[in-house]
């Protein structure tokens, strides 16, 4: 198989379909018509359809051979957001945008499956193309409860992210731990409302919220280790009716974010910590909390095997290695639910270039990707499958 001639056939085809998907978002278990679409394509490709997961797709492609099965795994949900770009595809709906790259990545994945397909006499094994719906919340833990990885039991997983912070022209990946597991919370902190007159008849949780931002601070500083990656931040804070009525709660959201190796462990003591210093200071101030964990995701820990593969296939990819470079992420991706159960790769196509202006941070309204890199992804869903499956990457 020439693959780069292969991709290039389809590279219209390609760039057409981010598009459509481009404007036609979709929120989480929403992707209704993406799902029809992606469904559709894949029957016509002659893959053995299934749906999961509400609006979940997993296309099956059963090689000429007996051998392993593989995963290849592309997310399909939408943001709650309100597309600010000047171009001819955008968002056609008010309030709901592709600003983090799944319709590229989607894209992507069904333009892999149709070469896939069409050598599929020359394949070893299986091919699992997971689209998956929900990314943004947790989507991919659903699918696996539906038993998408087994019935044939999967092998090994592949994934990838189009990335606007890398350059185009570059491929990131690292073995280890490779994006972050993600804590989610809500925080209250409940006081006694009164007049601003006369404060020593209330209890301020205002104050009491404002100084646990700020102590908060200080496990990032002074109680883990800067060679441990760790974020605190509060996205959110509520409270008080008006200026001179002391509330009687505050509200605040925010998350944790972690990049450890044994990051079960770490992670719970990294909670009690957290908790430890919202309850100090509460008994402090008077004021009493409750704190709820929202379910996210684990990091993403890559195996160095896959990663191996990876690696030879962005050098094939990119006709250098130079460009093949690491990268690590402190945002959350739940593709990591499937590196916890299966050897994994996870990996970022860089699709930053300030002149084409697609060099804005993910879930920015105008967000963007340079079209040229989607055949790149293309090209190393094929080599990668290729590797895994039939051990070689021409």
């Amino acid at each position: 198989m020439d693959i780069k001639k292969e991709v290039a056939s389809l590279n219209k085809e390609l760039i057409n379909l981010r598009r459509d998907l481009h404007m036609h978002p979709e929120l989480g278990y929403e992707e209704v018509r993406t799902s029809k679409l992606v469904a559709d394509y894949l029957r016509d490709c002659g893959l053995e359809v299934t749906n999961v997961a509400k609006t979940g797709v997993v296309g099956l492609l059963r090689g000429a051979k007996q051998g392993k099965t593989l995963l290849l795994r592309a997310d399909m949900d939408a943001l709650e957001q309100t597309e600010l770009n000047d171009i001819g595809y955008r968002s056609l709906h008010e309030g709901k945008m592709h600003a983090c790259g799944h319709d590229g990545h989607t894209a992507m994945l069904m333009v892999t499956a149709k070469i896939l397909a069409k050598y599929r006499a020359q394949i070893d094994g299986n091919i699992k193309f997971v689209f998956q719906p929900n990314e943004e919340t947790a989507g991919a833990l659903d699918m696996i409860k539906e038993g998408i990885l087994e019935s044939p039991r999967v092998d090994a997983a592949f994934g990838l992210h189009l990335w606007t912070p890398l350059e185009s022209g570059k491929i990131g990946v690292v073995a280890g731990p490779t994006m972050a597991g993600n804590e989610e919370f809500e925080l209250t902190i409940h006081g006694r409302g009164g007049h601003t007159a006369s404060p020593q008849a209330s209890i301020d949780p205002i104050m009491a919220a404002a100084t646990i931002v700020q102590s908060i601070q200080l496990l990032q500083t002074r109680e883990v280790s800067v060679l441990s990656p760790t974020l605190i931040i509060f996205g959110k804070i509520k409270g008080g009716t008006g200026r001179n009525i002391i509330a009687d709660k505050v509200e605040l959201g925010g998350t944790i974010r972690y990049l450890y190796e044994n990051e079960d462990e770490k992670k719970e003591e990294l909670k009690a910590s957290f908790e430890r210093i919202i309850g100090g200071i509460c008994t402090a101030t008077r004021t009493k909390y409750s704190l709820t964990y929202i379910p996210s995701n684990p990091s993403i820990i890559n195996d160095p095997s896959m990663v191996e593969l990876v690696r030879i296939s962005a050098q094939k990819t990119l006709g250098c290695d130079q460009n093949v470079v690491p990268q690590l992420v402190m945002a959350g991706e739940d593709f990591a639910e499937f590196s916890r159960r299966v050897p994994s790769a996870f990996f970022f196509i860089g699709t930053g270039n300030k002149e084409k202006g697609t060099d804005y941070p993910h879930h920015h309204p105008q967000f963007n990707i340079d079209e040229d890199t989607l055949a790149t992804g293309v090209e190393m869903h094929v080599r990668n499958t290729l590797a895994f499956l039939q051990g070689t990457n021409s």
